[in-house]
C-alpha cells in the first residue's frame, strides 16, 4: 500500500485521461450509418482493464530483477516470433497474431517491450567486461534475429521502431564522440542500403509519401483521406459522431492507425492540441523518470520506453497528417489494439516501479 502512494500520480493521470479520450473516439467511430458495432469498443475496454492490472503488478515488481531472467525473456520471444510467421493468423497482408479465442494476440508489441529489458540489462552489465565494438557487433546480432522475424511477417513499421530503440539506447550508453561517427555513419549506410531489400508495396508507401496524389485511389488514398479529415475538423471539430470522414467510411483503418485523424476531424485543432499536450506531459515524466532512476539499468529501461513512446507517436501523427510514410504503427494508449494497449501500459508499470525505486533527490 505504501509503494501504490508512492506512484507517480501525474503520469497515471495523464495514461488514463489519453485511454478515455481513446475511448471516446472508438466510441464514435464505431459508429456506420446510425448502426453501432459494440466489438470494437467491448475489447478495447477489456484490454485496458488488464492492462491497468498488469500496470499495478509491475509498479509493486522491483524492475532490478527483471536482469535474473531477461536472456530467458529474449530467447522465449525469438521463438514466439518463429512460431508466429508458421501459425500465426493473416490480416491486412502481415502474419503477425496469434488468435485465441476471439481475441488476437499481437507478438511483435511484446517484443518492443522485451528487447528494452533486455537491452538495458545487457548494456549495463557488459559495460566494464566489452569494449565498444564488441558491444556494437554483438548487440547487431542480437537485434538482427528478432527484427529479420518480425520483417519476414512482414510489419516494417515495427521493426524501424526496435532498431529506433536499439540506436537510442545504445548511444545513450556511454559511447564516445569518435565512435559514434563511425557507428551513426554504418548505421546511415546501412538504412540507404536497405531500399534494396524493400517489398513493392513498401517502395510505393515510401514514393507515395513524397507525392500521395501519385496514386490517389491506391496507395495514396490512405494519406489523402486521413489529410482532408483532420483539415476538416477546423478549430473546434464537427463534433463526437459527426465527422464526415469517419463516419461515412472514407477514412480507412479509422480504429486503428488513423485514430488521430479521426480525432482531428470531431475534435478539431484543440482536441488534436490536448492529445499533443498529454503525451508532452507523458514524455516530460518519463525524462524525469530517467534522469533520476536508482542504477543504469532503471536509466536504460526508462529511455528505451521513452523512444519508444516517441517513435509511435512520431509516426502514427505523421501517418496521419501526411509527413510520414504508412507503417502501420499504432498510436499509444489510443488506437484499437488489445497487444498494443496492455504492453504500453505494462510499460508505464515499469517505469512506475523504477519511479518508485529513485534516488531521494526527487523525494
Amino acid at each position: 500500500m505504501v509503494k501504490i502512494l508512492k506512484l507517480d500520480w501525474l503520469m497515471l493521470v495523464v495514461a488514463l485521461l489519453l485511454l478515455t479520450i481513446g475511448l471516446a473516439a472508438l466510441y464514435s467511430v464505431s459508429f456506420s450509418r446510425n448502426e453501432f458495432n459494440s466489438e470494437y469498443f467491448v475489447k478495447q475496454i477489456i484490454a485496458i482493464l488488464i492492462g491497468i492490472g498488469i500496470m499495478f503488478l509491475l509498479a509493486l515488481y522491483d524492475y532490478r530483477a527483471f536482469g535474473f531472467f531477461s536472456t530467458r525473456l529474449y530467447l522465449i520471444t525469438v521463438l514466439i516470433l518463429f512460431g508466429v510467421i508458421y501459425f500465426g493468423v493473416e490480416a491486412r497482408g502481415t502474419t503477425g497474431w496469434f488468435g485465441i479465442s476471439g481475441f488476437n494476440f499481437q507478438p511483435v508489441e511484446l517484443t518492443k517491450l522485451v528487447m528494452i529489458i533486455f537491452l538495458a540489462n545487457f548494456l549495463s552489465k557488459k559495460k566494464n567486461e566489452l569494449s565498444i565494438w564488441v558491444k556494437i557487433f554483438s548487440s547487431t546480432i542480437l537485434i538482427f534475429i528478432p527484427v529479420f522475424l518480425i520483417l519476414k511477417q512482414p510489419d516494417f513499421g515495427s521493426a524501424i521502431i526496435i532498431i529506433g530503440i536499439w540506436l537510442g539506447m545504445f548511444l545513450v550508453s556511454g559511447i564516445d564522440k569518435k565512435n559514434l561517427i563511425i557507428f551513426v555513419s554504418i548505421i546511415l549506410v546501412a538504412f540507404f542500403s536497405s531500399w534494396l531489400f524493400l517489398r513493392d508495396y513498401q517502395k510505393d508507401r515510401i514514393k507515395n509519401f513524397i507525392n500521395p496524389y501519385n496514386d490517389p485511389r491506391g496507395s495514396g488514398y490512405n494519406v489523402i483521406q486521413s489529410i482532408v479529415a483532420v483539415g476538416s475538423g477546423g478549430v473546434w471539430g464537427k463534433g463526437l459522431g459527426h465527422g464526415s470522414q469517419s463516419q461515412l467510411n472514407f477514412l480507412p483503418e479509422k480504429h486503428t492507425d488513423f485514430i488521430f485523424a479521426a480525432i482531428g476531424e470531431e475534435l478539431g485543432f484543440w482536441g488534436s492540441a490536448l492529445v499533443l499536450g498529454l503525451f508532452g506531459v507523458l514524455l516530460y515524466q518519463m525524462k524525469n523518470i530517467a534522469r533520476f532512476a536508482r542504477d543504469n539499468v532503471g536509466y536504460l529501461m526508462s529511455v528505451g520506453i521513452m523512444i519508444m513512446f516517441i517513435l509511435q507517436i512520431f509516426i502514427n501523427i505523421g501517418m496521419n497528417i501526411g509527413i510520414a510514410p504508412i507503417a502501420g504503427v499504432p498510436l499509444p494508449l489510443l488506437s484499437y489494439g488489445g497487444s498494443s494497449i496492455i504492453i504500453m501500459l505494462a510499460s508505464l508499470g515499469i517505469l512506475q516501479s523504477i519511479y518508485i525505486r529513485k534516488i531521494k533527490t526527487l523525494d
